[in-house]
């Protein structure tokens, strides 16, 4: 009898690291807890495979040393430290000749650079809002803006909203040279200052797959209605603690969901995305979308977006997150090209 494939996890939980007094206060807004990772090992089970709970890069690096044995392996590990912090684990294990599941670490790296990210969108073709790049507050002046006010302010090597407040929106020069200097001081790296796009609401889009990719159903997300931040960004952990307004801006058309499903696809091509990735868009007033940015690292929280998406599809979560990973699996010829699984076949 074949044995059953072993699959290893790579993870950062909230807990993972140690962090100095001079951190931000959301320094680990990107990791995970531990119900994710339970729930990506109770999807393997599912596809007939035995998850392997690695831990940390650091603990794969430590685990490989020793002799650790894997037939792939799934990465969630955002990492610690430099702007290539998502492609630590990746590299190790193409270096131990271990499959991955998921983008390699070339595209996060380049996905988690925000400014890299949007040239290559429009190289593809899709609309994104106009921007620049500032290292410091010095270089803020009224001939260096990318478009009209508002604009809006983050870090260009973070994720999961990281360093979003209210005032990241701003009207003025002055108030954009103060955030750029708030966000380069505390995150100790470029700001990307874009126009604010408002109007038409906010939306995202996950892509599962390969061969062709598969755009599953767009999610509208809720706005703070003073300043039409996305509400997710605001509330993130590590963020301003206190409780929120709801709004929904915009309708999400059949059109629309078209168009979203079509750009997204083209960006996640464009940047050699594999087996998932999850793209945010804002859409103007007259109902244009306009690209943001792409994570190739979505959270598989029972209660994040797949979750949601699931429940839209009429899917349970473990059966449909066994779903999407069985799909890589079979990219990688761990799983033969049809599962015996009833539930990876749903």
């Amino acid at each position: 009898m074949a044995s059953v494939p072993r699959i290893g996890l790579i993870y950062d939980v909230f807990d993972a690291y140690e962090w100095s007094d001079g951190d931000p206060p959301d320094a680990d807004a990107e990791f995970e807890p531990i119900e994710t990772v339970d729930a990506l090992a109770d999807a393997l089970r599912r596809c007939e495979t035995e998850p392997v709970r690695v831990g940390t890069t650091r603990d794969l690096q430590q685990q490989l040393c020793e002799g650790l044995a894997l037939d792939a392996a799934i990465t969630i590990a955002e990492g610690q430290g430099t702007r290539n912090r998502e492609a630590h684990a990746p590299i190790l294990l193409e270096l131990a000749g271990i499959p991955q599941w998921g983008s390699d670490a070339l595209t996060l790296s380049i996905t988690l650079d925000k400014a890299c990210t949007k040239d290559l969108a429009v190289q593809a073709g899709v609309q994104t809002p106009a921007w620049t790049v500032f290292s410091e507050a010095s270089e803020v002046t009224a001939s260096a803006l990318p478009a009209d006010f508002p604009l809006f302010v983050k870090p260009r090597y973070e994720g999961t909203s990281k360093g979003i407040l209210p005032a990241s929106k701003v009207t003025s020069v002055e108030a954009l040279r103060q955030e750029v200097e708030r966000q380069t001081h505390l995150y100790q790296q470029d700001v990307l200052v874009e126009a604010f796009v408002n109007g038409g609401g906010e939306f995202t889009v996950a892509v599962v797959g390969n061969d062709p990719p598969e755009a599953l159903p767009a999610l509208q997300r809720a706005v703070e209605p003073t300043t039409g931040i996305g509400v997710h960004a605001l509330e993130r952990r590590g963020g301003p603690d206190r409780a929120w307004s709801y709004a929904i801006e915009g309708t999400l058309s059949a059109a629309l969901e078209a168009q979203l499903a079509h750009d997204a696809l083209r960006i996640y091509q464009k940047l050699e995305c594999r087996d998932v990735a999850r793209i945010d868009f804002r859409v103007d007033a007259e109902g244009t979308p306009f690209f943001l940015e792409i994570n190739p690292l979505p959270t598989f929280a029972p209660d994040g977006t797949f979750a949601i998406i699931a429940e839209l599809m009429n899917r349970s979560y473990p059966d449909f997150l066994a779903d999407v990973l069985a799909r890589g699996l079979r990219r990688l010829q761990v799983l033969p090209s049809i599962s015996a699984n009833p539930a990876i076949e749903q």
